[in-house]
């Protein structure tokens, strides 16, 4: 009753159409079972639910003919493979003086196959010509062998804060989905390599965006799901990102634009429309650039991402310049507001040095009555500290152009109170900031390139090692 049910089982598989235990049914049995002009038939008391042994071990190789496509946004990554998995399986064995024979590949329906479960896969589709790419291999030694070429999708978990100095890391665990650590173990079986056209070994793939490089970790990974531990046989997937396309892209014109906004510096304050257009132009650039890379040229991620912050502080070096040049205007406009008290203040200047000294004997004049006053009042004239400073001032030096506030307020006279310090404090910045011969913008393109190159050593550093030990993770 056994042979029949099997013999029915296997003409279902193979397409036959009738199921009667007749000569149609010997005859599509012996499509499948007669190999050579050798009968293979299984043991009439094998039992196909359960496992060769205790501790079955089931070896995986895996070839990586073709890497067809990375979906960022999807998270995904399209594998062209050829899996072979392999086991021992004392209860079947060979015709004797043949190494091995191949079974149709129907025939896994009625022989122990591991239920191989593989955690990151998201489809699969085994490849098919005229027939599918698929092998069934029983061996001398009593191994079984299963060879499938197919298109897998594996999902994996990206992080792209990185980018584009990011490095993805995916690992694929091969395990059995039903039976624990005990019962079957998987390990990794070399097999040999696919080689390129020219016959060299493949180590790694290089893409557009991408160069992939599969490494099989030799350890034991344990699962933890169900009824207890599984054992799985893991495959890492490293992604590293091809930079050259992005230096030349993003980060070389950014690193020019900021180099160009300095020129700003160089030229005269009062040509307003051509330092104006310089700047606008260059930030507005900037500005362009960023949008660009965050919402069309990259992906996704939770925080900024590693070229974000480089636009985000290009553009805050081109907003810095825009800014020290509002600060120079400012203060040129400031500084006309001192042109005509400068001019009254020379001519008092001049007034003072040609007019004969006055000798005034305070004593006789603060108790000498003025006639005509009102009770005989004193005579007491109000000269102002303000006045004797000027005086003082001019008498030893001249005005500045460049600097009028320095000559504006006295040298014995100082502000009282912290908010007089701080006005008179920020008087002299803004006339300093405001000098024709250009001091701030001497200053600045001096500071700017220091503090640019500074930012620039600090950001390559700091991303490029923490890429690294990701990279060595």
């Amino acid at each position: 009753m056994r042979t029949i049910l099997t013999l029915l089982a296997i003409c279902a598989l193979s397409g036959g159409n009738t199921y009667s235990p007749n000569k149609e049914l010997l005859d599509c049995a012996s499509q499948i079972l007669y190999m050579d002009q050798h009968a293979y038939e299984l043991p009439k008391n094998y039992r196909r639910n359960i496992p060769p042994g205790k501790n079955t071990t089931v070896y995986i190789g895996i070839n990586v003919n073709r890497v067809s496509a990375v979906d960022e946004n999807r998270e995904e990554i399209t594998l062209d493979v050829f899996l072979q998995v392999s086991w021992e399986e004392r209860r079947l064995s060979t015709p004797p003086g043949m190494p091995f024979i191949d079974l149709p590949w129907e025939f896994r329906q009625l022989i122990w196959t591991p239920d191989l479960y593989i955690w990151q896969l998201q489809t699969m589709r085994i490849l098919s010509v005229l027939q599918e790419m698929a092998s069934l291999r029983i061996y001398a030694n009593r191994t079984v062998s299963v060879s499938i070429g197919a298109t897998i999708t594996i999902k994996c978990e990206m992080d792209f804060v990185l980018y584009p100095l990011d490095v993805q890391n995916c690992a694929i665990d091969f395990s059995s989905y039903k039976y624990t650590a005990e019962d079957v173990r998987f390990e990794w079986r070399e097999v040999a390599p696919w080689r390129g056209v020219s016959g060299e070994q493949r180590h790694q793939f290089r893409l557009p965006k991408y160069v992939v490089t599969f490494v099989t970790d030799k350890s034991n990974h344990i699962r933890n799901f169900g009824e207890g531990e599984h054992s799985a046989a893991r495959l890492q997937i490293k992604l590293s990102r091809e930079l050259r396309s992005y230096l030349l892209e993003s980060y070389l014109p950014s690193a020019l634009f900021v180099i160009i906004s300095w020129g700003s510096f160089c030229v005269i304050p009062e040509i307003v429309p051509g330092r104006m257009v310089l700047l606008v132009t260059t930030l507005l650039s900037l500005v362009t650039m960023f949008d660009t890379v965050r919402y069309t040229n990259s992906p996704d991620a939770l925080e900024l991402k590693c070229i974000e912050v480089w636009l985000i502080s290009c553009t805050l070096f081109v907003f810095f310049a825009l800014l020290e040049y509002f600060v120079v205007l400012f203060g040129i406009r400031y500084d006309k507001s001192w042109s005509r008290r400068r001019q009254d203040m020379r001519r008092a200047a001049s007034s003072a040095q040609l007019a004969p000294p006055i000798h005034i004997n305070h004593t006789q004049r603060l108790s000498t009555p003025v006639p005509g006053s009102p009770q005989g009042s004193v005579f007491s004239p109000q000269i102002s500290v303000e006045d004797e400073g000027l005086k003082q001032q001019f008498s030893h030096q001249t005005i500045q152009r460049d600097s009028p506030i320095l000559d504006a307020i006295p040298s014995n006279e100082h502000p009282k109170g912290f908010c007089g310090r701080v006005g008179a404090l920020m008087d002299r910045g803004i006339m300093f900031c405001g000098a024709q011969h250009g001091t701030l913008d001497r200053y600045a393109l001096m500071v700017f390139p220091i503090c640019f190159v500074l930012f620039t050593i600090a950001y390559w550093t700091t991303y490029l090692s923490e890429a690294h030990r990701v990279l060595n993770k």
